[in-house]
C-alpha cells in the first residue's frame, strides 16, 4: 500500500534536475523503485543507458508505485556519453577505489553544488547492480560522490543510493538559485563539448604517434580526461583548446 501523500504532485512534480543516469541497470523493478525515490524528492529526469531487460518495462511501472511521471519521461540512450551530453556538472556515485586521480566530494557537498544552480545542467551517474560504474564512465564525471556509511557494512541497493542523494538535495533546496550562479554554470562546457575536445585531442595524439605503447592507451586517455575535467573549462576555453590542437597540425590554422 503506497502513501500518496509522500509524492510531489502537480506543478512541483515538474522540477526535473538533477538528472539521474542509470548505466546498465538490470532489473525493471529496480528502475521502478529508483523512479519512486526520485519523485518522492521532486526529481523527474531519469535517463537509462542499455537497460538489460529493455524499455519500456511493465515491471518498472509496477514497482514505481505510481511514479508514472518519471517512468513516462524516462529517456533511453546507447551510451554514457550520449546520456550526459547536455550536462555540465556530473557526479559518479561509486564506492570502489579507482586507479585514477579524481576529485571526491561528500554527499552533502555534491547536493550543495547541485542546489546552488537549481539542478540545471547537473547529473549523477549510477552503475549497474552487479558491477557498478566502469573506469571509463567515472572518467567522464567531474567528481566522485562518496557516501559515509558503516565501514563494516556499506552495501546499498540502487534505489537506496538514489534516494540518499535525492533527499539531500530535497532537504537543502530552499528557493530559487542565485541567478549569477546559474549564468556561470550555463557558461561551463557541457559533456558533449567536453567529449568533442577529448576526441579531438586523442585523435591528434594517435596521428602524432604519442600512443606508441598501445596497451597503455586506455589508462593514459583516462588520465588526460581527468586532468582536463579538473580544470572545469568553460565553452570558450574548450574552443580555445581545440584551436590550439588544430594549430599544432601542419597546415591547419588556429581559429577561435
Amino acid at each position: 500500500m503506497r502513501d500518496q501523500g509522500s509524492f510531489v504532485t502537480g506543478k512541483d512534480a515538474e522540477i526535473s534536475g538533477p538528472a539521474i543516469i542509470l548505466i546498465d541497470p538490470q532489473l525493471g523493478e529496480n528502475i521502478g523503485m529508483v523512479a519512486r525515490a526520485m519523485l518522492n524528492c521532486g526529481l523527474t529526469d531519469l535517463r537509462l543507458v542499455r537497460p538489460r531487460d529493455g524499455w519500456p518495462s511493465e515491471k518498472a511501472a509496477k514497482a514505481s508505485s505510481g511514479a508514472d511521471l518519471v517512468i513516462e519521461k524516462a529517456r533511453l540512450f546507447n551510451n554514457t556519453s550520449e546520456a550526459i551530453g547536455n550536462l555540465s556538472l556530473v557526479f559518479a556515485a561509486t564506492k570502489r577505489e579507482r586507479d585514477m586521480t579524481k576529485n571526491a566530494v561528500t554527499l552533502e557537498k555534491a547536493a550543495k553544488e547541485i542546489t546552488d544552480v537549481g539542478g540545471i545542467g547537473c547529473g549523477v551517474l549510477f552503475g549497474g547492480e552487479a558491477n557498478g560504474l566502469t573506469n571509463d564512465d567515472v572518467s567522464l564525471a567531474n567528481s566522485v560522490l562518496t557516501i559515509s556509511l558503516n565501514p563494516g557494512f556499506s552495501s546499498l541497493n540502487l534505489s537506496q543510493a538514489v534516494l540518499l542523494i535525492a533527499y539531500e538535495i530535497f532537504k537543502i533546496k530552499g528557493g530559487t538559485a542565485s541567478t549569477q550562479l546559474a549564468i556561470q554554470t550555463n557558461c561551463k562546457a557541457n559533456k558533449k563539448e567536453m567529449l568533442g575536445l577529448f576526441n579531438h585531442l586523442e585523435n591528434a595524439l594517435d596521428d602524432s604517434g604519442f600512443f606508441h605503447v598501445r596497451e597503455k592507451r586506455p589508462i593514459v586517455v583516462r588520465n588526460l580526461r581527468n586532468l582536463i575535467q579538473r580544470a572545469d573549462p568553460t565553452e570558450q576555453e574548450v574552443r580555445t583548446l581545440r584551436g590550439v590542437i588544430s594549430s599544432l597540425k601542419k597546415g591547419v590554422p588556429c581559429k577561435i
